[in-house]
């Protein structure tokens, strides 16, 4: 694959960088709020939907209800409120569809530096782009004034595998589920999946029972999670739906969902050894008799200082009830040809071992981002608003919530923006860029116990102790936030230059 150079300059108001969930959504707020600026989303690969379309996994769904996962400008019309990735994909297609997002959108666009320049007020971003039919690249050069990345946070191109001793040994198949294959036949295998986050507790029901289903399947976990049980389908939704329209009604269910879990998370973060007791009572209720709930739905840690697993209808639990699955908490001492050998000695035999083991944290793609010359650490900027960061002007950056629906976030974020452009535009300003108290007291920008949460503090930004540079976790906090004054006295903006010159003419013509 050879790399050539184009010499030719695009020039735009506007550059997304991303086209999943969170580029759809902002792609179509500034398209209709702002139509007179000039907009790119650029999308490193062939389709649209980011996670949604990478991940192919057996089971793939959303652990959050679409009536708050979905836009808020887009009402989700199908009855299951948990839905499976190829609804979710198709829900943003539709969406790009009817906003007319199409000609925006340039695929296998990979931007590979940011360049900003505080005398143009401009950022100069190169970008790889690959021939579908070739593979060859070439670099092309695309300016903006604003740059929305909607990257999300971890690597596309790879997972977090840990090394496991004697994993060479294993005569059979080893799968990370970001890089699932899709002929990958499972019927009547052994299946031991490694990890007991979201995407494990995914898998387990899915490969466990109907059509084509494993032998049986084993969840191997380390350390136990919180794992509740959830309606698929939200009969309140389709009552209100049924009694307002569709659009009232999404709009109402909306509300209703997003204070409900608001009040559960703050309720279980509030009173943790209730939230625990009342967890672990919903679990026994599920589970055979004799079950070992407190080994294996007992963890180290309080609710939501991790994330709480779904599971739609109590699938899972279904699953370790009809003898198709299991679990089996644990470490790992080594692998074998025939499987995994425990610390406790024991050997669980398999066909496939599935390493859910987490995901690679990695902010605006790995790629580097120079202000004025200098190349910027991300670890060192503070997050502003929960989507500015000091250090670098007019960049936003979309990190969704991680105790609630990650879109709820985006759809403030891009109101905010929105509103923050306008301003620029109403005052003659070209950039805009936080700055933090000095000495002010900074900590991880995700404040979770999980491991990827962990492994990621050395590269992304840093929040403070109060708002504005508090990364907030709560809609109702971050409506206020968001909603509020665009500017205050964090935020500095620069002038444009010709307004600049202007202003200083019409001073020496007073003088």
């Amino acid at each position: 694959m050879t790399a050539g150079v184009s010499n030719a300059v695009e020039e735009f108001d506007v550059v997304i960088i991303g086209a999943g969930i969170s580029g759809i959504g902002a792609a179509t707020h500034i398209s209709r709020e702002l139509p007179g600026k000039s907009l790119a989303v650029l999308e490193g690969r062939d389709n649209i939907g980011g996670t949604w379309d990478l991940f192919r996994y057996p089971g793939i769904r959303s652990d959050s209800d679409l009536h708050t996962f979905g836009y808020e400008f887009k009402p989700w019309r199908h009855q299951a409120a948990i839905a499976d990735a190829p609804l979710i994909r198709e829900y943003l297609q539709e969406t790009v569809e009817e906003n007319d997002l199409a000609p925006l959108i340039r695929f296998r666009h990979r931007v590979v530096r940011s360049e900003w320049s505080s005398a143009e007020a401009r950022w100069t971003l190169t970008v790889e782009v690959t021939d579908p039919a070739t593979g060859s690249t070439t670099l092309r050069t695309m300016r903006a004034s604003w740059v929305f990345a909607a990257t999300g946070y971890y690597r596309y191109d790879q997972g977090f595998a840990p090394e496991f001793p004697g994993r060479d040994d294993f005569a059979g198949v080893v799968v990370h589920p970001q890089h699932w294959p899709e002929d990958l036949d499972y019927r009547g295998k052994r299946v031991v999946i490694i990890g007991s986050g979201a995407t494990a507790i995914t898998m387990v029901p899915a490969m466990a029972t109907g059509p084509g289903a494993a032998r049986h399947v084993t969840m191997l976990q380390r350390t136990p999670t919180f794992v509740m049980a959830a309606p698929r389908v939200d009969r309140v939704a389709l009552a209100l739906t049924k009694l307002l329209g569709a659009r009232r009604g999404y709009t109402a269910t909306r509300f209703k969902n997003i204070w409900l879990e608001h009040a559960i998370v703050t309720g279980l973060r509030t009173f943790p050894k209730a939230g625990r007791a009342l967890i672990r009572r919903e679990n026994i209720k599920r589970l055979p008799a004799g079950f070992d709930v407190d080994k294996h739905f007992n963890p180290p840690y309080d609710p939501w200082d991790q994330r709480l697993c779904l599971a739609p209808d109590g699938d899972f639990f279904d699953a370790i009830k009809s003898g198709s699955a299991s679990v089996v908490t644990d470490s790992i001492a080594r692998f074998s040809e025939r499987g995994i050998v425990l610390d406790s000695g024991e050997e669980l035999e398999a066909d496939i071992i599935v390493t859910a083991t987490g995901l690679n944290m990695r902010l605006f793609d790995g790629m580097p981002i120079a202000v004025d010359g200098r190349e910027i650490d991300i670890a060192d900027s503070v997050a502003y608003r929960g989507m500015l960061l000091s250090g670098i002007p007019n960049w936003a950056m979309a990190i969704g919530y991680t105790t609630s629906s990650w879109t709820l976030k985006v759809s403030l974020m891009c109101r905010y923006f929105v509103d923050l452009v306008a301003h620029m535009d109403a005052n003659d300003y070209d950039s805009a860029v936080p700055v933090p108290l000095p000495g002010m007291a900074r900590r991880p920008v995700m404040d979770l116990k999980a491991g990827y949460a962990k492994r990621g503090e050395k590269i992304l930004p840093k929040q403070g102790p109060t708002a504005p540079w508090r990364m907030a976790m709560s809609y109702p906090e971050d409506a206020k936030a968001l909603r509020g004054p665009v500017a205050d006295e964090h935020l500095e903006f620069g002038v444009r230059r010709s307004t600049a010159s202007d202003r200083d003419e019409r001073r020496q013509a007073h003088v």
